[in-house]
């Protein structure tokens, strides 16, 4: 598992980010204060507070490179 903070601080950067982790089979959280969600869950990112970074757990085991190069636009 890896684990990286991002920042959704946009209707629009939410939507892209979704559409952009949905390409991997991979499961992810959303982790915000003592809230888990999951990261492909639109409405479940909607219910965190997007003014603060939020950590995201990526459990792969290998290959996070493509992930991560996926994730560069939100990451902090």
């Amino acid at each position: 598992m890896k684990t990286v903070q991002i920042s959704l601080n946009s209707i629009d950067k939410v939507k892209s980010f979704v559409n952009d982790i949905t390409k991997f089979d991979y499961d992810f959280d959303l982790v915000s204060g003592r809230y888990v969600i999951d990261a492909k869950s639109i409405m479940g990112i909607f219910s965190l507070d997007l003014s603060k970074p939020i950590d995201l757990n990526i459990h792969a085991e290998d290959n996070v490179d493509d992930v991560i190069a996926a994730l560069q636009p939100y990451m902090i």
